[in-house]
């Protein structure tokens, strides 16, 4: 009942002035800890601090009321530790600092880590037959369940291409060619607001110069398979048109014979 009223209290308080501070942003990786600092504020100072739109009290009076297995509080200075940080401790934060009727407002993101990009050939250009598949090595470099990220290759330092996406659980894929006999270093790079994952093309790996030939054996392969198909429907074909002919043979010799 009294942490009911003291919600009252609070929210009076923040309608009638108070003395907000601007909202600090806070940028944290899912599975890290973070420090909600309050610097400047007594130890004799009443603090209680709220999470979500809804101002739900977490801590009251020092004493931690919700989410006790991740949230450390520094009475001295009022400062929140929330360990092992998920998604759905993202939100708004606030300290109340009763006698100064005033508070701290922070608000937390939440961000998934990164995967590796994958770079691969591109087996798609394998049906190509034009002059610069024959020159050129074409690459395709992967990430899978990703959200609010950007996807880019890099000659160098400069940026080449990228694709961003806003959406969450997304597969991305960004091509490049390059020539087989390219010395320049590229790179395929994830990143988000606060991190990045980066491959670097090894073009003697994936673009060897007779790796073209790996298309040829391909397309070379699925062309036998299609021959030894056909021939094996051939074959059959011959087995039961000469064994149509041997029984008709057959039949027609004892017609005659009797």
């Amino acid at each position: 009942m009294k942490i009911h009223l003291f919600i009252f209290l609070l929210s009076l308080l923040h309608i009638h002035g108070g003395d907000p501070d601007s909202v600090k942003s806070v940028s944290v990786l899912e599975g890290d800890s973070v420090i909600l600092n309050t610097d400047g504020i007594q130890s004799e100072d009443m603090k209680v601090w709220t999470f979500g739109p809804d101002e739900t009290v977490i801590v009251f009076k020092s004493e931690i009321k919700m989410f006790k297995d991740r949230l450390l509080f520094e009475q001295s200075s009022g400062s929140l530790t929330i360990k092992n940080i998920t998604a759905n401790f993202s939100g708004i934060y606030k300290l109340n600092i009763v006698k100064r009727n005033s508070y701290k407002t922070f608000n937390v993101s939440v961000y998934a880590r990164l995967p590796v990009p994958v770079i691969s050939r591109n087996s798609s250009q394998c049906s190509s037959s034009s002059s610069s598949s024959q020159q050129n090595c074409s690459l395709l470099c992967s990430v899978v369940n990703v959200g609010h990220v950007t996807l880019s290759w890099y000659k160098g330092n400069s940026l080449l291409s990228s694709i961003s996406v806003s959406d969450l659980s997304i597969s991305l894929s960004l091509p490049l060619e390059v020539e087989y006999q390219d010395k320049n270093s590229y790179s395929c790079v994830l990143n988000n607001h606060i991190s990045n994952q980066t491959t670097h093309l090894d073009i003697g790996e994936l673009c060897q110069i007779h790796s073209d030939s790996e298309c040829v054996c391909c397309c070379d392969t699925n062309k036998a398979v299609i021959q030894l198909v056909i021939s094996a429907l051939v074959g059959v074909a011959t087995v039961v048109v000469l064994g149509f002919e041997i029984t008709s043979g057959k039949a027609e010799q004892k017609r005659q014979t009797h």
